[in-house]
């Protein structure tokens, strides 16, 4: 699995090197769903390659808002921080051009409860479940504020 993953890496920064170099560099990150159940949807964060978390969403129903979650696809990612959210008191993500959906998160959460349609971030799993997640969601953005904060990019596959 992680073989496959940096081979995909490996692919992007070669397409990626052909094209100008520009001021602040990409930060990619890809999630893998790999475990699919009526209450929840699990998977593996990496952020340039590298394994960062395990990943906890709502199973797919359509896209639907709030019971949902996003189907598997490439976004554009930015940093939110706690001032232009009302619930989040930390710095967080918000994946951004999600069809028919808005404010769709990785944010600090257990349960798939706990998601409203957006993506949990933890240092370890069980069923329905990611545990450690508020260390999980701290050592995420300080990797992606020490790689500049800008240019992030996420896919999303299923397995």
């Amino acid at each position: 699995m992680l073989k496959c993953v940096k081979s995909w890496f490996e692919k992007l920064r070669a397409a990626k090197s052909t094209k100008p170099i520009t001021s602040s560099l990409s930060i990619d990150l890809l999630l893998i769903r790999d475990t699919f159940t009526d209450k929840s949807t699990m998977g593996e964060l990496f952020l340039n390659g590298e394994r960062m978390c395990d990943t906890l969403e709502l199973p797919y129903k359509d896209n639907q808002k709030r019971i949902s979650c996003i189907p598997a696809g490439e976004y554009s990612v930015r940093i939110r921080v706690a001032r232009e959210s009302a619930s989040r008191d930390y710095v967080h993500l918000l994946v951004q051009d999600v069809k028919d959906r808005s404010y769709i998160l990785f944010h600090r959460g257990n349960r798939a409860e706990d998601t409203r349609g957006c993506i949990l971030v933890g240092q370890s799993r069980e069923q329905d479940f990611v545990g450690n997640s508020t260390l999980a969601m701290n050592l995420l953005m300080k990797e992606i504020i020490n790689l500049g904060g800008e240019n992030i990019k996420l896919i999303i596959k299923n397995r």
